[in-house]
């Protein structure tokens, strides 16, 4: 059986997201061996959950500098390229696959150069590459991108690369299917309701959200942070509320919603945009380097409103209800299928 490897890691989330996702896709229509692996899980088995300390800084928002400590993780895995390749050629030989895929950035040359004859796969999980050495390497590999922005960048920087275009991010099999809402009894049926998401983890600034929107009906999805939920709910405000743990039918809650209000990741961006609900979202000195041309694509796209402070918020939730047939109307220009088209990519590079 032909074994096929998705290579991620837990820093944000989205990247072990996105490969669950695909190998969902994967199994439903192809006969494979699906194998998750996590880079770190190989490349440092003697640190536990290396990510933490990143996805902590996220949830608090202490993101700001994350751009020059990016360059320092870059310049330690190129400092570090015999040692990381030595442990990759390793396992690789032992397990053997047929096919490696890496949904992860930085590590990309380290993991071709030890790939051997084995072909490799980059996919893009961010709109566009933040170069340089984030996403995009020049090497004889294949690259598969979801968007117009990273095409271009694949063509300038890894011109000895084969590329791919598909039609966006991958998102769970699972959005895509009939919609069904969530029955929120307490909730005004009349009266609009918002949907705050920061990832799995949570945000603080949803604090500051709901003291800010504290006459507009909203959904707060805490993931697995139940300090944050709890703190949520202690907190009085006008309008109801719903305070949701971690729970996997976030896509319920989104049908549920007339409009998104989160960080721009692109796998958030993704779901709300496949849920029918226009964006609001900040950038500023605090947004993920990696994340800002997300915003400017929402802008581009015309799917939402992008604002420079939390502050903003409340006239950004104005703007996006009284424009929201527009929204509405060019976000159904968007035809995101990336998650099933994937696969057949794939059988075509085994081929």
């Amino acid at each position: 059986m032909t074994k096929v490897d998705l290579i991620y890691f837990n820093a944000g989330g989205g990247h072990r997201a996105a490969a669950l996702a695909l190998e969902s896709s994967i199994k439903q229509s192809k006969c494979w061996d699906v194998r998750l692996v996590n880079l770190f899980d190989i490349i440092l088995p003697e640190i536990n959950n290396p990510e933490s300390y990143y996805n902590l800084r996220i949830g608090k928002g202490f993101t700001l500098g994350l751009r020059h400590e990016l360059k320092l993780l870059q310049a330690f895995v190129r400092a570090s390229m015999k040692f990381l390749i030595k442990r990759l050629e390793a396992h690789w030989a032992e397990t053997k696959p047929d096919l490696i895929v890496s949904l992860v950035p930085n590590f990309n040359r380290v993991m071709f150069n030890a790939c051997g004859n084995t072909p490799y796969v980059t996919i893009l999980t961010d709109l566009a590459d933040y170069p340089p050495n984030f996403w995009i390497e020049d090497q004889p590999q294949h690259i598969i991108c979801g968007t117009d922005a990273a095409m271009e960048q694949v063509k300038a920087y890894a011109p000895s690369a084969k590329s791919y275009q598909v039609s966006g991010m991958i998102v769970r099999p699972e959005f895509y299917a009939e919609k069904h809402r969530v029955k929120l009894s307490w909730f005004d049926s009349q009266k609009p309701v918002g949907i705050v998401m920061f990832g799995g983890a949570g945000s603080t600034a949803m604090l500051q959200i709901n003291k800010l929107l504290d006459s507009t009906q909203l959904i707060f999805m805490c993931g697995h942070n139940e300090k944050l939920q709890t703190k949520l709910q202690e907190t009085k405000s006008s309008a109801p509320r719903g305070y949701i743990g971690f729970t996997n039918d976030v896509i319920s809650y989104m049908h549920s919603a007339d409009f998104f209000i989160g960080k721009p990741g692109p796998g958030s961006i993704s779901e709300a945009l496949l849920a029918g609900l226009p964006i609001i979202t900040v950038k500023n000195a605090f947004t993920l380097p990696q994340e800002r041309y997300n915003c400017d694509w929402i802008t581009e796209k015309g799917v939402g409103v992008v604002v420079n402070s939390i502050k903003n918020l409340p006239e950004a939730v104005d703007l996006v209800l009284d424009q929201r047939a527009s929204f509405i109307s060019r976000i159904g220009n968007i035809n995101n299928q990336a998650v099933f088209e994937i696969p057949d990519i794939l059988q075509s590079i085994l081929a």
